[in-house]
């Protein structure tokens, strides 16, 4: 009868448009969950204090809901049409991560995971309860142990279908239902995803230190980018898929199928020039129920104003200069590093001049490490 409940479950999980499904024991990623503590101790989690709070609730479904008693796991192909690393090279314009350049996934998945919630509850006359990165679970070692993909050496999942293309979302259930079997790590001897790594972000394999990682520094960090990660942050505003891109599990990747997660055109390879003037109207306008809106305007300008001074085009400076008057010190800040790249000596000075009398105690700081001679790493 269970067999039977979990085939009508696939089927029905497969005509809502997830693109893979398995089952898992909630026992089954003890040896992940102390992989997760260890990680929290060396401080690799940076400011992502949620991801801190109440470790023992992620690292333990049952902690989470000491009633589960099975764990489905379903993903959603979002593969990309084209290759993520060739916007790399068009420097005068915003390379967005390819998860954020269609509908924001959880609201996407969410509604699915719902409707298939309700239609198991009533087919079993079990509690269910859905989650879709929102809450304290472990998704990909959970995907791991139901079979749909590895951790891969980046940390991130990979499938032997979709690559590194999979969003995920969990629903955990009082139902016993038949597990499958957890899939294996298919990484070999390949470091791929570890060297292309433009800051360096993974210590060792399957271990990364977020705070070097170029997501979080243009995501989650709410501060200044940090000088030494800047030069090579390139074009990139909103996250990195380098190590995702590069894997070449990929070959058997296909493009995703969802039109709601599909790149829209104005977020494939955006100008910054165009970026650098969205105002906070403008800023959501473009961004409407995209991932990209929940870090908001300041920082997004903040990160597209680094793109700009490493766009080696000084064209891009009068965007620049025009930010110095920000109403925000985090995007005055950033303006006065990208011009430090893109103007002459003769010029930054002058421009320094003019703003000396700038209240922000750290954006008078940019301006002092900015100065030729000083600690600028232009």
């Amino acid at each position: 009868m269970r067999d039977d409940l979990k085939q009508a479950l696939t089927e029905k999980a497969r005509d809502l448009g997830f693109d893979c499904v398995g089952v898992t024991d909630p026992a089954a990623i003890a040896q992940a969950g102390q992989y997760f503590l260890e990680f929290l101790a060396t401080g690799g989690h940076g400011d992502m204090d949620w991801l801190a709070a109440n470790p023992q609730r992620r690292s333990d479904p049952r902690n989470l809901w000491p009633g589960v008693r099975s764990v489905i796991m379903l993903g959603v192909n979002y593969g990309p049409e084209q290759d993520p690393l060739s916007i790399l090279q068009a420097r005068t314009r915003g390379a967005i991560s390819v998860y954020a350049q269609g509908d924001d996934y959880h609201d996407v998945i969410k509604k699915r995971l719902k409707v298939l919630a309700r239609w198991l509850a009533a087919a079993a006359g079990c509690e269910v309860k859905v989650f879709v990165d929102t809450a304290a679970v472990m998704e990909k070692p959970l995907a791991q142990a139901a079979h749909l993909g590895w951790q891969g050496k980046h940390t991130n999942l990979v499938s032997r279908e979709f690559g590194s293309w999979l969003f995920l979302g969990a629903i955990f259930t009082d139902a016993e239902l038949p597990r499958d079997e957890a899939e294996t790590d298919h990484c070999g001897s390949c470091r791929a995803c570890l060297d292309i790594c433009p800051t360096d972000a993974f210590p060792a394999p399957y271990k990364l230190d977020a705070r070097r990682c170029i997501s979080y520094l243009t995501i989650e960090n709410k501060g200044p980018i940090p000088r030494e990660f800047r030069k090579a942050i390139g074009n990139r505003v909103y996250g990195c898929d380098d190590c995702l891109a590069v894997c070449p599990w990929n070959k058997f990747a296909q493009a995703g199928h969802e039109a709601k997660l599909v790149a829209r055109d104005e977020l494939r390879a955006p100008a910054l020039s165009a970026l650098a003037r969205l105002d906070d109207e403008a800023f959501r306008k473009l961004f409407s129920k995209s991932p990209v809106k929940r870090i908001g305007r300041d920082r997004f300008i903040r990160n597209v104003l680094i793109a700009i001074g490493n766009a080696d085009e000084p064209v891009l400076a009068k965007e620049a200069e025009r930010l110095l008057t920000d109403a925000n010190p985090l995007v005055r800040g950033a303006a006065v590093w990208a011009l430090s790249q893109l103007v002459s000596r003769d010029r930054f000075v002058a421009l320094a001049d003019n703003a000396a009398a700038e209240t922000d105690a750290s954006v008078r700081a940019e301006w002092a490490a900015s100065m030729p001679g000083g600690s600028s790493d232009r």
